[in-house]
């Protein structure tokens, strides 16, 4: 029986589990993996297959079965945090973006980057001016298509390809005019090159969204990026804080906190893996952007002493020593295989976005300057300043403690219509933000799902009621927030009870050390004076020797009994 419970222990560890990792480019990379495998075994055979030496920028995406987005530890086993069945489909995305990606050492890190950054573009999540958005697409056409050639590019080329969530006529000759005149000449690595420059000046280079509420129900936005903590709220970012600022993240349940020197931030995410996922994320990016070596990395709590809560510790390198490590990379650039654009409309299942030729004259100038103007770069420098909105009052902001004056604080408007990065068409493999919300975000402005993403979330997409019973779950989350102060004293008084529980458990403990040793035959001076003491002659007689004697009679009975039976 032994050797076969040993045999069958074996034959579970050797197991072989296939996994799909989908690349930035869109292509797969399927490899079998096995069941003790941990996630630097994946990440290490996903970067030898790329040929990826610059590799402490990226990190690898799953969503579990509740649709909650993780980034896979490489220091756990792969089929342990999956939680799901085999197969195992995942995606290869960018963790922490460089701070500055031209200064990138190897030109195939750099492409990976403009990949991604090139998603952010079309997903909504990087937004930017009219002008900057005509010159960043026109980079990914060069890039991707090379010289303009009046043979093979007839009049409107640049509208059968897909830049960003929304667009109109205009933007589309604003690209080809630039593409025609301005980049001519341009390599694909130079054209990419000047891609990342661009889109290290946005204000939301970057930005991986978490949605959450504030205290008052509005919608937000949570974001860490190379330079701080930000939020997004409403089409302005209403607070921008330097990680050398930030003295503490926490969370509780739903509740998200960040502690700054003078104020305190408080939002709530839809569930609590929601939050401590955006709680994870943010120990990630501050170690790795603030610290100066990866031994200063602690073991960070999300509750106080005594108290239960989860510990997470960032196993990775921090910034600084990447970029040494990437100074002292000496080889041949390894050949990159680029994967050339493909026009929008050879592909039935993307479409081109909400075209404008048919939208009536009025609305057509409204949604002309729509989500890619009205950016204004505030990023002045290291030395900015947090941001404040100042234009809604106080029931607007987040709750805050602060002592500072308003007279001197700004709101960054981002665009003229609301921070929205679920608004995508793009089939995304591995929904990149929570799908309930994707779905109910797409039932109100009435985009439609693509044929890819009704393939593949046949199996788990809600129903029309089932959304309808969601968006009325989010109106209430909007709404469930309208008493801070009475939730705060519940949390406090919550407290003080687990404190004295956990108090009175000790000294119970410690109580019935010091009876065992003082009843024992220890030869030490400290217990030989308590037992000549009468209150323990009179506590030795009295209480413990019947309770000994009652114990050893129950005993003798259970074993009497036993050997009975």
């Amino acid at each position: 029986m032994l050797s076969r419970l040993m045999s069958g222990s074996s034959r579970s560890l050797e197991r072989e589990y296939s996994c799909t990792v989908r690349l930035l480019d869109d292509s797969e990379y399927t490899c079998t993996i096995q069941r003790d495998a941990k996630g630097q075994y994946l990440f290490d055979l996903l970067c030898h297959h790329l040929n990826l030496l610059e590799k402490d920028y990226f990190g690898i995406r799953f969503v579990d079965p509740d649709k909650q987005r993780h980034w896979l530890e490489f220091t756990k086993s792969v089929v342990k945090q999956l939680r799901s069945q085999p197969p195992f489909t995942m995606c290869f995305r960018v963790k922490f973006y460089p701070a500055d990606p031209a200064a990138l050492k190897e030109e195939i890190t750099r492409y990976l980057v403009f990949l991604q950054i090139k998603r952010d573009l079309y997903h909504g999540r990087l937004l930017c001016k009219t002008s900057d958005a005509a010159l960043l697409a026109a980079y990914i056409l060069q890039a991707e298509i090379g010289d303009y050639d009046s043979g093979k590019h007839p009049e409107g080329y640049s509208s059968k390809f897909q830049f960003f969530p929304k667009h109109s006529e205009k933007l589309e000759r604003k690209i080809a005019e630039i593409h025609k005149t301005e980049l001519s000449g341009q390599t694909p690595a130079t054209s990419e090159l000047n891609f990342l420059r661009k889109a290290q000046t946005l204000e939301t280079y970057g930005v991986d969204p978490h949605p959450c509420k504030d205290v008052s129900g509005n919608a937000a936005f949570l974001a860490f990026t190379p330079f701080g903590f930000v939020v997004l709220q409403g089409n302005k970012r209403v607070h921008f804080i330097k990680w050398n600022e930030v003295t503490k993240l926490k969370f509780e349940g739903k509740t998200f906190y960040l502690y700054e020197k003078k104020i305190i931030l408080t939002y709530f995410a839809p569930t609590p893996e929601a939050c401590k996922h955006l709680w994870k994320c943010g120990i990630e990016n501050q170690a790795f952007y603030k610290l100066e070596k990866s031994s200063q990395v602690r073991t960070v709590s999300s509750s106080n002493l005594f108290f239960k809560g989860s510990r997470f510790r960032y196993s990775g390198r921090v910034a600084k020593e990447v970029m040494e490590s990437s100074a002292k990379i000496k080889r041949e650039p390894p050949e990159i295989h680029r994967a050339g654009m493909v026009p929008s409309r050879s592909c039935p299942s993307i479409t081109h976005g909400p075209r404008l030729s048919s939208v009536p004259r009025t609305r057509r100038r409204a949604v002309h300057i729509s989500i890619m103007e009205g950016l204004e770069s505030l990023r002045d420098s290291a030395h900015s300043t947090p941001v404040r909105s100042s234009s809604h009052g106080d029931t607007f902001l987040p709750h805050v403690r602060s002592s500072r004056t308003e007279s001197n604080e700004r709101v960054a408007v981002i665009a003229d219509e609301a921070y929205s990065p679920a608004d995508s068409v793009l089939p995304t493999p591995v929904a990149e933000h929570s799908l309930e919300l994707m779905l109910l975000s797409r039932q109100i402005n009435g985009a439609t799902c693509s044929i890819e993403e009704e393939k593949e979330s046949e199996a788990s997409t809600p129903t029309a009621t089932e959304v309808e019973a969601l968006g009325g779950e989010l109106r209430a989350l909007c709404q469930g927030h309208g008493g801070p102060e009475e939730e705060q004293v519940n949390k406090f008084v919550l407290s003080v009870l687990r404190l004295l529980l956990v108090t009175m458990g000790l000294l119970f403990v410690l109580l019935l050390l010091l009876i065992i040793l003082t009843e024992s035959d220890l030869d030490i001076a400290f217990f030989r004076d308590i037992r000549q003491t009468p209150e323990f002659e009179q506590f030795h007689y009295q209480y413990f020797c019947p309770l000994r004697r009652w114990f050893a009679c129950k005993i003798r009975s259970v074993v009497s009994l036993l050997i009975d039976t």
